[in-house]
């Protein structure tokens, strides 16, 4: 499947609103990123004032980096690199990392086997940690042309959780 610039076009106007209301509302975030290689970051940063509001970004995309950032070996071990629990250990880690209100983890397989940490193909698991608690998502993801277009969707899942989870704790307070 052939995703086109409308997609990508899409995708960033999306994160300009979604960075546009964390600096409206004055709520500060970090990322941990594996399979999206800072792309998320790279999203939020592309809006003017972000630096107000971006704490800072790992990108984890080996295990070792991952675990020299926080999270646990045996959760990686236990449940494997390409889980809920590593999402969601990433997540919490870059939170208190950079004291942000926000974490977000994500980690995943695209097109090709991962020989060190075998999983089933295109899947990302993702998790977005707040004051509130934290979120989990398990996304397939479609058979796409490029890594570029698996970032971007991958990105495009987690904005939507971003904007709605926000959203949802904005009117629960």
């Amino acid at each position: 499947m052939e995703m086109t610039g409308s997609f990508e076009k899409t995708v960033r106007d999306r994160y300009a609103k979604l960075t546009k209301l964390l600096i409206e509302k004055d709520i500060s975030i970090s990322t941990m990123e594996s399979c999206t290689g800072g792309m998320i970051a790279s999203l939020i940063t592309d809006t003017e004032g972000a630096s107000g509001i971006i704490k800072g970004a790992f990108v984890t995309y080996s295990n070792e980096a991952k675990i020299y950032c926080g999270v646990p070996e045996e959760t990686i071990f236990k449940y494997t690199v390409y889980s809920k629990e590593t999402a969601e250990a990433m997540a919490a880690s870059c939170k208190r990392c950079y004291a942000a209100d926000i974490g977000v983890g994500i980690t995943g397989t695209f097109a090709n086997p991962d020989p060190q940490n075998p999983s089933p193909l295109r899947k990302v698991w993702f998790a977005i940690e707040t004051d509130k608690g934290c979120y989990s998502f398990e996304k397939d993801v479609l058979l796409l042309d490029s890594r570029h277009e698996y970032k971007l969707f991958a990105a495009n899942e987690v904005c939507s959780r971003l904007l709605e989870i926000i959203n949802k704790e904005d009117q629960d307070t």
